[in-house]
């Protein structure tokens, strides 16, 4: 079965829904019954096993959950008499035994529908008459994993929950990311570790803050698995959303995961893995969300452990908490002694610049840089999120640099690599396929500088591009056309990003235009600053500040002196400002004769309404 008619006819149970439900709830009905649906064909063909062993197991007087474990051939169990095909048997009592029948599951399995608050809709669709239609329809699919994998159950969910977060004006993008942004992501993380992951018995944990339905962790597991079959890979997580936390666990638990890697609640507030470190990690957290929920517990962390907790270089402001997540993940990382970690985050553009020199955002771009742990930033094409069409970036961070990495952070403009989808998916308009994600990872991997070569036609339209690595001669352009060279990968100093902010006095002056002079302490006898006159300068790290100074303020300002214990050391990344190439304006000549072929046309037309 394929994901498309699996999707068709789980959203043909809205059918049954429609007058009873409205249509922002029926994800409360479908999401739980496909989950449960999923759950039970898995377990089929054990069911016949697993109740002779329960009654052989009780007669014996022995616990029996461990046998029953085994005796199902997966981390969970149902000790229920009851399937799904046997509670249609009896309509009468379809509420009651539905519920014996999810009792009857193992504890990890229960707490999916408690998350779900499975009961609640077992009331209303008994009390609407629904229930046993609503059983009855999805025992007329087969999901057990020989006919549906675990990859397009996947996106069936994701499927489904875009949908119905359409239908209830919610944000699909805070249940799950764009399969391709995690693609390019996880071939970021393991490209340069390929050698290592593919010897035979490599262990390894991968792990997500905000895991959403899971995607990431699938995606990740999928290379790995792919690359590696012999690989063991332990997959750990965290969500907020309950509904989604439940899918996620979903996922995990029939893919033979440990589920008690995954855990409820807020990341920030109350981290589900405490003292626990990753080998890789991944993470799309929401884009400009307030933390002020959570503001007094993330605080406390920050004043009374600093460094020994998560949060110790710095905190942004309230309004936007992605660089919590960050952070957070750094202090999941191994110590590099241990293997180290490397790990992968979507931003958006804020991260790179937000905040001057001493506030929280730029002390924490301060501290991934002076500690060289930021490896690259991709940027990726504008409208690839379902709920936003924002700039957004993706951050690698590692404690294991290669040599040649060592001090230096690679920029890569990605944003060119997209086409366009047929249908738009909310906000997503773009997508990158697969030979725009091999580009972005080879020049990744090849810890290269390259340009982009358009190629302009002789009617001034792109007819192609390509990348131009360093010796490689650009391509040449039709007759009449041209050829545009841009960059598209840039290295750069760690220090390129740092700058000294420097504040800039001039003196106070009285009404006879003398300069008004200190009268005690350190002060007296000094020229007093003018605060209407006061200004700051932002100066590269790699330039010496007076040398600067003399060049660029004195000229200007030959009374001007700088107030050293106002001196403070900033970071930003002006990623656009690394990539801008500077397009002439045309000759004066061209735009003289375009403006009077014009002015002839509208004299021509102004002859027309006055004949």
């Amino acid at each position: 079965m394929n994901q498309q008619s699996l999707s068709a006819f789980l959203w043909s149970v809205a059918d049954l829904l429609r007058g009873d439900y409205r249509q922002s709830d029926y994800g409360k009905v479908i999401l739980p019954f496909t989950v449960l649906r999923r759950i039970d064909c898995v377990l089929s063909p054990s069911k016949e096993a697993v109740l002779e062993e329960l009654k052989l197991r009780k007669a014996q007087g022995l616990p029996v959950e461990q046998f029953l474990r085994r005796k199902a051939g997966q981390s969970f169990f149902n000790a229920s008499p009851f399937d799904l095909k046997k509670l249609i048997g009896d309509q009468d009592n379809i509420a009651a035994n539905l519920r014996a029948y999810i009792l009857g599951f193992s504890p990890e399995v229960r707490d999916i529908f408690d998350k779900f608050e499975f009961d609640t809709q077992i009331d209303r669709l008994a009390k609407a008459g629904l229930l046993y239609q609503v059983v009855e329809k999805f025992t007329q699919i087969d999901m057990h994993p020989d006919r549906v994998t675990n990859h397009q159950m996947g996106l069936v969910f994701e499927e489904l929950i875009r949908r119905f977060a359409e239908l209830s004006n919610e944000t699909a993008g805070e249940h799950f990311t764009p399969r391709e942004v995690i693609r390019l992501m996880v071939n970021l993380i393991f490209v340069e570790d390929d050698a290592a992951l593919s010897k035979p018995g490599v262990v390894r944990t991968i792990y997500d803050p905000t895991a959403g339905t899971g995607g990431m962790l699938s995606v990740a597991e999928e290379y790995l698995v792919n690359m590696n079959p012999g690989a063991s890979v332990s997959l750990y997580g965290q969500e907020l959303n309950p509904e989604s936390y439940a899918i996620c666990k979903a996922d995990m638990l029939i893919k033979g995961q440990d589920v008690g890697n995954i855990t409820f609640g807020n990341t920030l507030s109350d981290d589900g893995h405490m003292g626990e470190q990753f080998d890789y990690m991944l993470s799309n957290p929401p884009f400009g969300v307030e933390w002020k929920k959570v503001e007094k517990a993330v605080r406390a962390e920050h004043d009374q452990k600093g460094h020994g907790g998560r949060f110790g270089p710095g905190l942004p402001r309230v309004s936007d908490g992605s660089l919590l997540f960050l952070m957070h993940l750094l202090s999941k990382m191994r110590p590099a002694k241990q293997g180290g970690s490397r790990f992968g985050i979507v931003l958006n553009g804020s991260p790179l610049f937000t905040g001057g020199a001493g506030s929280g955002e730029s002390e924490i771009r301060r501290y991934v840089l002076e500690s060289d742990l930021v490896e690259a930033i991709v940027a990726l094409p504008t409208d690839m999120f379902y709920n936003t069409g924002i700039a957004t970036y993706v951050w690698i961070l590692t404690n294991r640099k290669p040599a040649a990495r060592k001090g230096k952070v690679q920029l890569i403009d990605g944003s060119g690599f997209w086409q366009k989808m047929r249908k738009s998916l909310g906000s997503k308009r773009r997508e990158m396929g697969e030979g725009d994600i091999e580009t972005i990872t080879k020049l990744f991997g090849a810890f290269t500088e390259a340009e982009l070569a358009r190629i302009i036609d002789d009617s001034g339209k792109e007819i192609g591009t390509e990348v131009v690595m360093p010796g490689q001669t650009p391509p040449v352009a039709p007759e009449g056309g041209k050829v545009k060279l841009a960059p598209l990968s840039r290295i750069l100093p760690n220090a390129a990003f740092g700058y000294s902010s420097i504040t800039v006095e001039r003196p106070l002056k009285d009404e006879d235009g003398n300069v008004v002079l200190g009268q005690r302490g350190k002060a007296k006898g000094k020229p007093q600053p003018d605060s209407s006159l006061r200004d700051t300068e932002n100066v590269p790290l790699a330039e010496d500040i007076d040398a600067y100074f003399a060049r660029e303020v004195l000229p200007h300002a030959a009374d001007a002196w700088i107030d050293p214990d106002k001196t403070k050391v900033g970071y930003e990344i002006p990623f656009n400002r690394h990539f801008y190439v500077f397009e002439p304006p045309r000759p004066l000549a061209e735009i003289d004769a375009d403006l009077a072929g014009f002015t002839a046309r509208i004299q021509e037309m102004l002859k027309g309404l006055t004949a």
